[in-house]
């Protein structure tokens, strides 16, 4: 069990995970386009039962294995909401609430902190920075930042004054593909997945000289085969539809859990997008 002072901690991608946020796709609908995955889905939809049952089976999976699942209730105005991760996160022992940046998920961050204020969990509001949780990739004292249309250098540089004990290394990617979470993931200390060529060139080649890269394809990219969950203990959860993703991780002594979440992903996010990691200990 966690320690008992801490109502918050994460310090990686990949330590034991305690407690983790997440919201029901109650709600969950393409209103609006805001990513490439919603533009191909547009005109399909989604199917809000088939979302409902699949994201009950993954919470499911997560309290089997022993994780504390906290549900955050799920409001009609947000369809976006089952992504927990972009609305905060997690660096040492506080707890940061982002600011969105798209209109249509603007206000998903109070609810939040309401519950946050409720358990009286302290947190740091980046109030007035755009900067989401899906841009936001944690390896110890290093913190890598997508820049993306959806977190901007301003808001890196303001998180980079907070955080002094810290590394804060500024990732440009390119804009379609949303999070730096779509495009890259660490899953160990020496191991990370990576969709390749569209990070800008010198920052994929510092990533390559610290982490042993899986290289996902173009067909897996659009499965968010980097949108991988890791629990600790070397348990990943993955799509089933991601084979050579699961096979790689499987060669690597990772146990996949595989979890078919394939109607949420239409709206642009996979395992890491919905859940919001709060306590995570070695």
């Amino acid at each position: 069990m966690p320690s008992q002072q801490h109502k918050s901690i994460c310090n990686s991608e990949y330590d034991k995970l305690h407690t983790v946020i997440l919201c029901e796709p109650q709600h969950m609908t393409i209103r609006e386009v805001i990513n490439e995955t919603q533009k191909h889905f547009k005109n399909e939809g989604i199917h809000i039962e088939l979302a409902l049952e699949q994201h009950r089976d993954f919470l499911v999976k997560l309290e089997e294995h022993g994780v504390n699942v906290v549900l955050l209730p799920a409001l009609r105005k947000f369809p976006e909401q089952v992504f927990t991760r972009d609305i905060g996160f997690t660096i040492g022992q506080t707890v940061f609430v982002a600011e969105m940046a798209h209109d249509i998920r603007k206000g998903e961050e109070d609810v939040l902190r309401e519950w946050l204020e409720q358990e009286e969990i302290p947190y740091y509001h980046l109030l007035g920075d755009e900067i989401e949780g899906g841009d936001v990739v944690i390896d110890r004292n290093t913190v890598y930042i997508g820049v993306s249309n959806r977190t901007n250098l301003a808001a890196i540089e303001h998180l980079q004054s907070l955080l002094t004990s810290y590394e804060v290394i500024a990732i440009p990617f390119t804009e379609t593909y949303l999070h730096l979470d779509c495009v890259f993931n660490i899953i160990s200390t020496e191991e990370a997945i990576i969709y390749p060529g569209v990070i800008e060139k010198e920052k994929e080649e510092l990533l390559r000289s610290r982490y042993d890269l899986i290289e996902i394809t173009e067909e897996e990219q659009f499965t968010l085969g980097t949108n991988v969950f890791s629990i600790g203990d070397k348990k990943i959860f993955s799509l089933p539809v991601n084979k050579h993703v699961n096979s790689e991780l499987r060669k690597r002594g990772y146990d996949v859990i595989e979890v078919d979440i394939s109607e949420i992903i239409k709206s642009g996010g996979s395992f890491r997008c919905c859940t919001m990691p709060l306590i995570r200990e070695e």
